[in-house]
């Protein structure tokens, strides 16, 4: 069920938002909804990233096991030649 939300915006910013309704031929409440949308996506996956990030640390903390540079390195390298590989084991 949609809800409304008040957003209070200094004249500048509803100027802009103004102009750029007009210039797009959208409304402002369109570029407003789509403006939240990015920006929740974009924290949305920098969260998930994030959280990936500690459990791999923490993983390593927990094993030792990690994959040395010079593996990850050929592996790419052979990635970046067309070559299909396996990521390397960790050790």
């Amino acid at each position: 069920m949609p809800t409304t939300l008040g957003v209070k915006v200094d004249e500048i910013l509803q100027e802009r938002l103004k102009q750029m309704s007009e210039l797009k031929d959208r409304s402002t409440h369109w570029i407003i909804k789509r403006a939240i949308e990015q920006y929740l996506a974009t924290e949305e996956a920098i969260e998930r990233d994030r959280r990936e990030d500690r459990e791999r640390w923490e993983n390593y903390v927990l094993t030792g096991q990690a994959v040395s540079n010079a593996a990850a390195t050929a592996w790419l390298n052979k990635l970046a030649a067309g070559r299909k590989s396996p990521w390397p084991k960790p050790r």
